[in-house]
């Protein structure tokens, strides 16, 4: 019989808050599933392999003869919007839903955004391009402790080497007591904490739908 194919929420590459994750806890079901390596993909055609947000390989997971597939790696295949709505517990496929978080894979990034549709917890003066296009948002509290967090990508035209360097600069600003930091032309990684913060930053060129554009991903948690 002919394996049933299902789009199915294995990875969003995002980081759930604390009450998300109680949440979840309460209505996950512990199964037995395999990875199913030998599983090839094909997209409008053309040989297609999954992977996320980090470039890593993704392989579908079956169980009881249905095939599961990362949704947020197809989605960006068929140039369609996947959002996680962290405040209703639920994944927006093909466009926002009332209430839920802003963003989504663009098939186009926008370079000629007046305005950056910021998180709501970051705070104001957090550098932010003003081409960005910010997706994959995720805004909640981190751990138990009540912090605002947020967790997204954007993608810009802007440099990387300038933009890792106005990111430390800014976190010098911040207080930073404890850095991680490497700055390129090619890329930057950025691990910083202080008194009332912690950051994650790795900026890359884009690729697939973002190709032509620099893409940096953001944890934040602080005030």
């Amino acid at each position: 019989m002919k394996k049933k194919i299902t789009a199915a929420v294995l990875t969003l590459g995002l980081t759930l808050t604390a009450s998300a994750g109680v949440y979840a806890g309460a209505n996950l079901q512990e199964i037995r599933a395999s990875l199913n390596n030998g599983l090839s993909l094909v997209v409008n055609g053309k040989a297609y392999t999954a992977k996320d947000g980090n470039g890593k390989t993704l392989a579908p997971i079956t169980y009881n003869g249905t095939t599961y597939l990362p949704v947020r790696s197809i989605g960006e295949a068929l140039n369609t919007p996947v959002t996680y709505d962290a405040k209703n517990s639920r994944v927006v496929i093909g466009g926002s839903a009332s209430g839920g978080s802003t963003g989504g894979t663009p098939s186009t990034p926008s370079t000629g955004s007046s305005s950056v549709q910021r998180p709501q917890t970051l705070p104001s003066d957090f550098p932010l391009p003003s081409d960005a296009k910010i997706f994959d948002l995720v805004e909640g509290v981190a751990g138990g402790t009540g912090t605002p967090s947020a967790t997204f990508r954007y993608t810009t035209k802007q440099d990387l080497l300038s933009l890792g360097n106005t990111y430390k600069q800014y976190f010098v600003k911040k207080g930073a007591t404890s850095k991680s930091e490497e700055v390129s032309a090619s890329a930057f990684s950025i691990v910083d904490a202080g008194g009332s913060f912690s950051v994650t930053l790795d900026g890359k060129p884009g690729t697939g739908t973002s190709k032509g554009y620099n893409v940096v991903d953001v944890v934040w948690s602080g005030e």
